[in-house]
């Protein structure tokens, strides 16, 4: 077994991957951003290194440094959690040059797996049934206009050949939409994964995604853990996780989980991975390999009883599995919200703050894995998870109650989350009815009703007096904890958090359109794009401008049809919650002719 793991992650997952850690004996090493300074996981591991200065997002990315750390702090083996480094096929190789295991697949198969389109070449050369579409990137959009209209047909999906997470995917419902949804997909592709290559498949417009979990060792065997069902989501990103999939009979749970089977052993996998497909009509198509721990893990866990992280870092090491097929069971049904710190009533705009009293919600059959806590940050530079809370009980009806019980038991002040979105969901005839939801996720009228209460902003006392004296130090980028006798650093609360008993809480500003006439930003980020000009008219609706906040692209549409009489925001530019954006003015009548 390893003598020393290091977490090249940060949040949940980074504190899911520690606890493993833990419970295996081995010592963590955490890494961090400038501004993850205080995070819990920094705190919860064995030694925690700083990654250095420059921009938050990219602090993780840093390969050079990562590598220092490692050959500082003695670790022998990397685990990647999800994102940041997770699937890129460079790193693991840098790893395994150096002598250093990679708790994943093989960079091969990362590699295999990694671009879309030689995923979807190998699995449909291996007999698995793929989403009609090309095998090949599209380098044009002529070309990709003339693929759409004579071989695959309309509503098309045009997908980042190094995409996933929801990440470079936009659809073309008609030829007209084809030029914005190519031209969005390569972009997101490059901001993303670095390739702004792209391909076309068939868009089913409202299957299900259902996706089998599968662990391998290094020893020839792979096992699939049963399937999930993630068929609710907003921009093709997940936001409830359910397994057993509810349309899923043990019949087609065989066949489904021997394509996973077969896709991990056509690269050779080893560690824990993700076959994602598309169930629409009784057909169950073959969409993408995530060759990493997914989000959603949680909840194959509590139906399973297995801990895939723990399997993951025993396959790394060499060790054989713990479990053969015949002995996984799916015991009850568990279901996973994703609390995100967004507004589902403003479109699922990002909606990052300071939080102040901070209670999880608990008893039997829940669980809460969580990168934050009291006197936290959710910061625009990440993407806008605050945690995930799942339930297990003996059926998908009784979960679903345990998971409104629970829903209400959550308290986050300072944040607007989409708790409410949640709780109003799973109340509904569609969730009832085992629906996709789509429905409900894309009509604003009803995403409007779930209208959270404004979030009470909180903010410190400068003059709090100094009431505790540990402080964390930092020494050559390496943290330490330490103990003062007296007061030092001028006072002042550490750890990150105000004292309870100082913090004051004030309302939030509203960020809805400021009046009849004035719209501002729901949302803190950076303007990436304007366009409209000064003096255009514009129809309500109409998109004005995209804002990038915590790794995604907000399209801000005009609240009403007018004229454009001032416009104050500048590409490029930072923005924050409740800056102006534009101010448009009903439109003069025109005279009539004499």
């Amino acid at each position: 077994m390893f003598k020393k793991i290091l977490i090249a992650n940060r949040g949940e997952i980074a504190i899911r991957v520690i606890r493993a850690c833990r419970e295996l004996g081995i010592p963590s090493v955490a890494v961090y951003s400038e501004i993850d300074r205080n995070a819990l996981h920094v705190k919860a591991a064995d030694e925690a290194y700083l990654l250095g200065p420059g921009p938050a997002a990219e602090s993780y990315l840093k390969v050079e440094r990562i590598l220092e750390v490692i050959r500082e702090c003695g670790a022998d083996a990397v685990h990647p959690g999800y994102g940041f480094l997770a699937e890129n096929a460079a790193f693991a190789q840098a790893l395994e040059d150096a002598g250093i295991t990679f708790i994943g697949p093989p960079a091969s198969a990362i590699d295999a797996m990694g671009s879309k389109t030689s995923a979807r070449d190998l699995m449909q050369a291996a007999g698995v049934p793929i989403v009609p579409g090309t095998t090949e990137t599209v380098p044009t959009l002529e070309e990709a206009q003339r693929i759409a209209k004579d071989e695959i047909g309309y509503p098309v999906a045009v997908k980042a050949a190094g995409g996933g997470g929801g990440k470079g995917f936009r659809v073309a419902l008609t030829e007209a939409d084809l030029p914005d949804a190519f031209d969005g997909a390569a972009r997101e592709g490059e901001k993303f994964f670095s390739d702004a290559r792209v391909y076309l498949e068939r868009y089913l417009p409202d299957p299900r995604h259902v996706e089998v979990q599968i662990i391998a060792d290094r020893h020839g065997n792979v096992i699939h853990l049963g399937e999930r069902d993630c068929s609710i989501q907003r921009r093709h990103q997940k936001l409830i996780e359910e397994a057993p999939a509810p349309v899923v009979d043990a019949e087609l749970r065989a066949r489904i989980g021997e394509i996973g089977v077969n896709a991990a052993r056509a690269v050779n996998y080893v560690g824990a991975g993700t076959i994602e497909g598309l169930f629409q009509d009784g057909e169950y198509f073959f969409l993408e390999m995530n060759t990493r721990v997914q989000v959603e893990h949680c909840v194959t866990e509590m139906v399973t009883g297995i801990d895939i992280v723990k399997e993951g870092i025993r396959a790394a090491a060499g060790l054989p599995l713990s479990y053969t097929q015949d002995q996984v069971e799916l015991r009850g049904h568990a279901i996973e919200c994703r609390i995100n710190a967004e507004n589902a009533a403003r479109n699922f705009s990002p909606a990052p703050g300071s939080i102040g009293r901070y209670k999880e919600p608990s008893g039997p059959g829940v669980r809460v894995d969580s990168g934050v806590g009291e006197g936290g940050e959710v910061s625009p530079m990440y993407d806008p998870m605050v945690s995930k809370l799942i339930v297990w009980d003996v059926d998908r009806e009784a979960a679903t109650q345990r998971m409104i019980r629970a829903l209400g038991e959550y308290e986050i002040e300072g944040l607007t989350t989409l708790i409410p979105f949640h709780t109003a969901l799973l109340k509904t005839d569609q969730w009832a009815a085992a629906s996709t939801c789509r429905d409900l996720v894309e009509d604003k009228d009803w995403l409007a009703s779930t209208a959270p209460e404004a979030a009470a902003a909180v903010t410190r006392d400068d003059e709090a007096e100094t009431v505790e004296h540990s402080y964390t130090v930092e020494v050559s980028g390496r943290r330490f904890d330490v103990n003062v006798i007296g007061p030092a650093f001028g006072g002042g609360a550490t750890n990150g958090t105000a004292p309870a008993a100082k913090a004051k809480r004030t309302a939030r500003k509203a960020t809805s359109a400021g009046g009849p006439d004035l719209l501002e930003s729901p949302l803190q980020g950076n303007m990436w794009k304007v366009v409209v000009e000064a003096g255009q008219t514009v129809a309500e609706g109409q998109l004005l401008c995209i804002i990038e906040a915590m790794k995604m692209e907000n399209e801000i549409t005009a609240h009403k049809a007018g004229v454009l009489k001032e416009l104050h925001i500048t590409e490029g530019a930072a923005i924050s919650a409740g800056d102006p954006i534009a101010l448009i003015v009903s439109a003069e009548p025109v005279p009539a002719a004499e």
